[in-house]
């Protein structure tokens, strides 16, 4: 297996392009070449198989949704609370708005591993353990609420993002406001 984690990296920046543009049925390991500007056969030697691809597309998609420490030093400093929930669900829901194409990628591979079992397995590991850390950040940081609310959370993001970026009622509604309304509806101070 080739060992250059850059070129690794630009593969599977490249695969979410395709995945992005061109979903599921458009992502070969050709397409990745062709987006990547590699030669033919450079992605088949780094992803053997198509599931080994969409799972690494997972991890890389998390990679690439990381805050940045900048943003959340400010918003550690302060005091836990409710609100404080709503400016870091805010920052959230900027990040995934903010890089369409990579929701949009995600939402994608969720579908795909729905029919692939082994992308099933891949993906279903790399999103627990997502989850999983936000509940401890959450739990850790103090603030309001613990896993049930970080699910709810979840849940309400997620159907917010395919209302943003698919068909549906979409931007007739502020995101922000609305981002709001749905952590103070979620969690409680007690």
């Amino acid at each position: 297996m080739p060992r250059n984690p850059e070129r690794r990296t630009q593969l599977a920046d490249a695969g979410l392009t395709v995945l992005a543009e061109a979903g599921a049925r458009g992502l070969t390991h050709r397409a990745v070449d062709a987006a990547a500007g590699l030669p033919a056969g450079t992605a088949s030697n780094y992803f053997r198989t198509r599931d080994a691809l969409l799972g690494a597309l997972g991890e890389r998609i998390f990679e690439r949704f990381t805050p940045d420490e900048a943003r959340l030093a400010p918003l550690a400093a302060r005091e836990p609370s409710v609100d404080l929930v709503v400016d870091y669900v805010r920052y959230i829901v900027e990040r995934l708005l903010g890089q369409p194409e990579l929701t949009l990628a995600l939402i994608e591979l969720r579908l795909e591993a729905a029919r692939r079992p082994g992308l099933h397995e891949i993906l279903s590991r790399t999103l627990r353990q997502g989850f999983d850390a936000d509940v401890s950040f959450h739990v850790q940081a103090g603030l309001p609420g613990g896993a049930e609310e970080v699910r709810l959370l979840r849940f309400a993001v997620d159907g917010m993002m395919l209302d943003q970026l698919t068909p549906g009622i979409g931007r007739e509604y502020d995101v922000d406001a609305i981002t709001a309304r749905l952590v103070r509806r979620l969690v409680r101070a007690d």
